[in-house]
């Protein structure tokens, strides 16, 4: 894996993630399947809200190398 910073998912944001917003669309993804969008400290609460409006189950935590 590279050593280079992850940048957030939030389109048009360049900075540098450091939160894993884990998610899931029931009706489509096996239980024990989850995607993973990365984000900055500014756009954390906007992904984890548009994820929660469509109630899919979501999960933050901060970022590692493991959920990068």
């Amino acid at each position: 894996m590279s050593d280079a910073p992850v940048e957030c998912s939030r389109a048009g944001c360049r900075d540098v993630a450091v939160w894993a917003v884990r998610w899931r669309n029931p009706r489509i993804h096996a239980a024990d399947r989850r995607k993973v969008w990365v984000a900055c400290d500014a756009h954390v609460a906007y992904l984890r809200e548009f994820l929660a409006a469509r109630d899919f189950p979501v999960e933050v935590a901060a970022l590692t190398v493991e959920s990068a």
